[in-house]
């Protein structure tokens, strides 16, 4: 039997040389050698030219050989691949606890107010950013529309404008079918709504510290302003929309920007309706309505008006307001956007994810939370209803300078107070020796409700679109002092590096410091009594020392008490300076042991307070004899 050559099974080859069958001998083994040969031919060909031409990502130049071939790329298709799975976003880049964090080095205390606040921030910049992340989506959806279309048009008709198309394609008729199908659904993107915040607390306690702070953090606008002069459409005073106005020059007249900044509203106590009006309140009730469309969201256009006195080309604006705060004069607030032709230019501004801030003392407030709590108590029975009328509805300075009140734990008074809580407060963390440190201070504003806030003089309309409520507590002695010495711009680091500019050294011993905690807490302003305090006590120094051959200036407890002058010591008495200081520390250590030990008086007294009539019945004996110290 004859071998077959190797060649015969080459695809691409030709097949056998014809056989010249009269010279050939025939058999029958030859013949059907022969043809099973080219069975297996046929079948190798079939299934090599089937193989090659059904693989994807193979291209031979025979496979397009005498026919077209035209095809389109589009870049904002997701991305395929092991890639196309995996999530878009990571890690936030901020978060509540880092805007906590951010608080804590300025604001001392109020744990509570700065958690909510630092949540409703961190929302609210999430929100943005998702609206940012849509709409970039959507513009990338019309562009490959538009190309899509690009493609499709007909090379003809599209050449001149104001042709009309001739010819549909399948795409149209499909969509004509969906038309007359069934109903459309509506396949919008879940709504994230905002949610506005109101801080309320007495004068002093850091809620407008607490709203400037963060706002040096975040990329988002932001503008404050105060409620006081505001006043209903049409009469004199600021319009309820000059609060836009502010956010839309901080945002430099970016609207887009202006869209999704914050607005704090200082003051909105002031626009509580008035008990008794002899005619239609228009700083009031009017102001709250004008509010209510500009918090749920509208449209407001704000044509900014060019200065008089100022270039055509621009110009800067007479006041910032983005700080809010001033008597702009309603109609009369006029600034220069930039690049101003010199013509009134209009811009509308939606307030639909713009964040609102509200704050105010809201004095007398407390009472009407008293009243409503006393009703059938027990623990805040009548003695506390006796106490609460002998505050005076609008006197902020007699409802100051009554000393915050202690909760004893296991009281009655602790039971009744965490009934009426609207929110959990996990158990005081107890010391080594049983005893808190820092006890806990009843304070009235965090038992409020939406109904005593109508009580107050709001309307319904406008509670009900502030969902988020804090209450800031009255600043204690220790707060007073932390305040004075913590902060990273405290008020002790500020007059320190004021005199160091003049080249002398100031310093406040321990007993000086505690002095003037006390003294500022008598004032009944909160932590703006400490400066009061400061420039009480300094200002004969700041004038009397630079320029002289004083180089020291040291504040001591009798200094800080106004019984002596601020000492003042020249070049080469820095020895003098240090003992001095380290004599009155010497002496205040000691003072302090013998009260641990059972020495300090004033400290029994304060725990064998068992009720609120006991501190009640103390602190106005303190009161009467001028003892905060």
């Amino acid at each position: 039997m004859r071998r077959l050559p190797m060649s015969f099974l080459r695809p691409f080859r030709s097949p056998l040389r014809p056989l010249d069958w009269k010279t050939t001998t025939t058999s029958p083994v030859r013949r059907r050698v022969q043809l099973s040969y080219l069975a297996l031919y046929s079948i190798h060909r079939h299934l090599s030219t089937s193989s090659r031409c059904s693989s994807p990502s193979q291209f031979h130049r025979s496979d397009f050989t005498n026919q077209p071939f035209t095809g389109s790329y589009e870049p904002g298709l997701p991305t395929s691949g092991p890639l196309g799975s995996a999530p878009s976003f990571g890690a936030p880049r901020l978060t509540p606890k880092m805007l906590k964090q951010h608080l804590d080095q300025f604001v001392v205390g109020q744990d509570r107010a700065k958690k909510v606040l630092s949540v409703a921030v961190y929302n609210h910049y999430q929100r943005v950013q998702e609206l940012q992340r849509r709409e970039e989506e959507e513009e990338e959806l019309m562009a490959q529309q538009a190309r899509r279309e690009s493609v499709e048009a007909h090379p003809v008709e599209t050449e001149f404008p104001g042709q009309q198309r001739t010819i549909h394609t399948q795409r149209t008729t499909n969509d004509d079918i969906a038309r007359s199908g069934p109903l459309p659904v509506d396949s919008s993107p879940l709504t994230l709504e905002k949610s506005n915040i109101l801080l309320l607390g007495p004068s002093g306690v850091g809620k407008t510290l607490m709203a400037k702070t963060l706002a040096r953090v975040l990329s988002v606008p932001f503008s404050m302003s105060d409620c006081t002069p505001f006043t209903q459409a049409g009469y004199i005073g600021e319009d309820a929309d000059v609060c836009v106005h502010r956010l839309l020059a901080a945002a430099n007249y970016d609207v887009a920007q202006a869209e999704r900044g914050i607005i704090c509203l200082d003051e909105v106590d002031k626009i509580a309706t008035a008990k008794v009006s002899h005619g239609k309140d228009v700083s009031g009730e009017g102001v709250q309505q004008a509010l209510l469309k500009i918090i749920e969201g509208t449209t407001i256009q704000i044509q900014a008006k060019p200065e008089r006195n100022s270039p055509r080309s621009g110009g800067s604006l007479n006041s910032n307001p983005g700080n809010g705060g001033g008597n702009f004069g309603g109609s009369s607030f006029t600034s220069t956007p930039p690049g101003s032709t010199g013509k009134a230019e209009v811009y509308n501004v939606r307030t639909d994810n713009i964040l609102f801030i509200f704050s105010g003392a809201f004095v007398g407030l407390n009472k009407l939370i008293m009243d409503r709590i006393s009703r059938g108590s027990i623990g805040f029975g009548q003695p506390v209803r006796a106490s609460s009328n002998s505050f005076s509805f609008h006197n902020a300075s007699h409802a100051a300078s009554t000393p915050p009140i202690p909760i004893l734990p296991g009281s009655e008074e602790e039971a009744l107070y965490k009934k009426h809580l609207p929110f959990f407060t996990p158990a005081p963390l107890q010391s080594g020796s049983g005893v808190d440190e820092e006890p806990t201070y009843f304070n009235p504003l965090d038992l409020l409700t939406p109904p005593d806030l109508q009580t107050y003089g709001f309307i319904p309309e406008l509670v009900g679109r502030i969902p988020i409520t804090t209450a800031l507590s009255q600043l204690t002695h220790p707060l007073l002092l932390r305040i004075l010495t913590e902060p990273r711009n405290s008020l002790l680091a500020q007059y320190t590096t004021l005199f160091s500019l003049s080249g002398i050294e100031l310093r406040f011993t321990t007993p000086a410091l505690h002095k003037i905690a006390s003294n500022a807490m008598s004032m009944a302003t909160g932590a703006r009594g400490l400066r009061t305090e400061m420039e009480m006590i300094l200002g004969d120094a700041m004038f009397e020392a630079p320029g002289s051959s004083v180089k020291f200036v040291l504040v001591t407890e009798a200094v800080a008490a106004r019984k002596e002058k601020a000492v003042y010591l020249a070049r080469g008495q820095g020895g003098k300076f240090h003992a001095m200081i380290a004599a009155e520390e010497s002496e205040w250590e000691e003072k302090m042991r013998k009260q641990k030990e059972g020495g300090g008086n004033n400290s029994n007294n304060n725990n064998n307070d068992n009720s609120f009539e006991q501190w009640r019945s103390r602190a106005r004996t303190d009161t009467a004899i001028g003892g905060f110290s």
